[in-house]
């Protein structure tokens, strides 16, 4: 099984035990070392997964405006724990091909093997979340047939990303690519660096 392969199974496991409860409350149940990769993608898509319901419950045209700051606050520090998991994973990459000898033309990939994974992690809560909705019995029937094609792209998608990231991982395996990797700067979350946090400092 390659990574990706193995990727996917992890991150349909995580989407799977969040949905036996359904409740972005619920306490994670990593089932996997914590030295370990499978851990730390386990992780990842548990905290999009939670986002990604967030996303949702803050959308409700009901919700009260005390409840939507709280959901905001929340998704705002959920965007920054995917952030340090992509951190992550791509300083686990780092460790990986750190005896790589690089080849004197490699290249720099537009994005890092971590970036990469949080988009194929992200695609399938979107493949979860479209089959749910081809499959819906209380929808109407041209409903379910725009879902389904809707997911036939995405698992198209599917098929084209861990293709392109296992290329990606194997130009870095043997040396064809180099990773650089940039720590983020969200300077919205950084007390001197948002003029609405320091202002009153």
């Amino acid at each position: 099984m390659n990574f990706t392969e193995t990727a996917w199974k992890i991150f349909n496991q995580s989407i799977d035990d969040y949905h036996l409860l359904n409740d972005v409350d619920a306490n994670i149940q990593n089932p996997f070392d914590a030295d370990k990769i499978e851990h730390l993608l386990y992780l990842k898509n548990w905290i999009d997964t939670v986002q990604w319901h967030l996303e949702d419950i803050i959308r409700d045209p009901e919700i009260q405006p005390e409840e939507a700051l709280k959901i905001k606050r929340r998704i705002d520090k959920s965007n920054q724990d995917r952030t340090d998991m992509v951190e992550y994973i791509d300083s686990w990459f780092l460790n990986k091909f750190s005896h790589v000898d690089v080849q004197e033309n490699a290249s720099i990939n537009t994005e890092t093997p971590a970036w990469a994974i949080d988009r194929f992690s992200i695609l399938s809560l979107k493949v979860y979340h479209m089959k749910e909705e081809a499959e819906r019995s209380n929808a109407t029937q041209e409903h379910r047939d725009a879902a389904g094609k809707k997911l036939a792209v995405l698992q198209e998608q599917k098929h084209d990303l861990s293709t392109a990231i296992e290329e990606l991982l194997s130009d870095l395996e043997y040396g064809r690519k180099k990773m650089k990797v940039y720590k983020q700067m969200k300077m919205y979350n950084d007390e001197n660096l948002n003029p609405v946090l320091y202002k009153n400092k």
